[in-house]
């Protein structure tokens, strides 16, 4: 399918539009972060690790404990509070685009465009050679019309 090049230029961010596809990108960040903490956690648990930790700060008299109902609240209150930061600064950086673009012109963008127009073959712009043999004798039985092949 042929193709063309073709310019567009970004000149304008909808910022309502990136505020609510931003803030459904970031709470599925989110989520995700919280529960790979959380998988994390629980592996840990499994595995004794933060006991283990508790015993070595006991030797150091640090007093320490594994509340993992404490740290999961921290972990979703970090999430929520990311989700809120994140959606807030992409669309700022939406509303600033906006503002600079006005004086800057947008961004320009090139490209590939499919097209449904039919392709002309053009006409070879130079005839192919034909490869000419000598007589005999010496003299040539081919005339000038003959030594080219048209089209």
């Amino acid at each position: 399918m042929p193709v063309r090049r073709v310019r567009r230029i970004v000149r304008k961010i909808d910022p309502w539009t990136v505020l609510k596809i931003s803030f459904v990108l970031n709470t599925i960040g989110a989520l995700a972060w919280v529960l790979g903490v959380w998988v994390a956690w629980s592996i840990a648990v499994q595995r004794g690790i933060p006991d283990t930790f508790v015993e070595v700060f006991d030797r150091l008299t640090i007093a320490v404990s594994p509340d993992g109902e404490l740290y999961f609240r921290v972990i979703v209150m970090m999430g929520i509070i990311g989700v809120i930061v994140m959606t807030s600064l992409m669309t700022l950086g939406a509303v600033l685009y906006n503002l600079i673009s006005d004086v800057v012109g947008g961004v320009e963008l090139i490209m590939l465009e499919e097209t449904h127009e039919p392709v002309q073959e053009q006409a070879l712009a130079h005839p192919r050679p034909v490869v000419h043999v000598p007589a005999s004798n010496g003299a040539s039985e081919l005339t000038a019309a003959d030594t080219v092949e048209h089209g």
